[in-house]
């Protein structure tokens, strides 16, 4: 992955040492085969530095789940991150009708973000985001198409920095997968799992 930072004219040796160390360990992150992954265009104006990801968890041709990653750092820090990096993310997934109507839904699926973070020990800070739920009814030329729900989650939270400036962002993408997984329905990644595999080993989300 190259090193990802709004278009101002940055060369490389500007890149502050603590975000590329930061981008450099997304590397590391080992992920479960399910998920797809890939780097994407990050954006340009919410940050000076910036690195987006986009990830799909798919089950043979059917795309579960999806959603992007922003990594965002700003060398002098940000009033409303209280740090200098701040992670955003957008994860949406198809819904069961059933599971669609649980009043309760937006507060779990909250819960399973907060709930993905502290599994892995993160610390984190100022969390932030909305849960939507949105259901889609055809007429027409369209009426022979089901009814369909979609879960959407916004958020963003800033990944504590260690020593060295950087966060553990490698853990952090890792708890993001987890989330992921955890809104396309697929069961729990046991300690030890063989078949979670570093972040190299997986290809791009494919056009189905």
């Amino acid at each position: 992955m190259d090193d990802g930072k709004e278009g101002d004219g940055h060369g490389s040796s500007a890149v502050p040492l603590p975000f590329r160390a930061a981008v450099d360990a997304l590397r590391t992150a080992r992920l479960r085969p399910q998920v797809e992954i890939e780097q994407v265009p990050a954006p340009q104006r919410l940050a000076p530095f910036a690195h987006a990801l986009e990830a799909a968890v798919v089950d043979g041709d059917q795309d579960l789940a999806d959603g992007r990653l922003v990594l965002l750092h700003d060398p002098a820090g940000h009033d409303a991150w209280r740090g200098t990096f701040r992670l955003v993310t957008l994860v949406r997934a198809e819904l069961e009708a059933e599971m669609a109507a649980d009043p309760l839904l937006p507060d779990v699926c909250w819960s399973w973000l907060t709930g993905a973070l502290q599994a892995r020990g993160l610390a984190f800070g100022e969390p932030s985001g909305t849960v939507t739920r949105a259901s889609s009814h055809y007429f027409g030329g369209l009426s022979a198409r089901p009814a369909a729900s979609q879960i959407e989650i916004r958020a963003s939270w800033t990944p504590r920095e260690s020593l060295g400036g950087a966060p553990d962002t490698a853990a952090h993408l890792a708890s993001w997968c987890d989330l992921l997984a955890q809104v396309a329905g697929l069961p729990p990644a046991g300690p030890g799992d063989a078949s979670v595999v570093t972040l190299p080993q997986r290809r791009g989300p494919q056009s189905r």
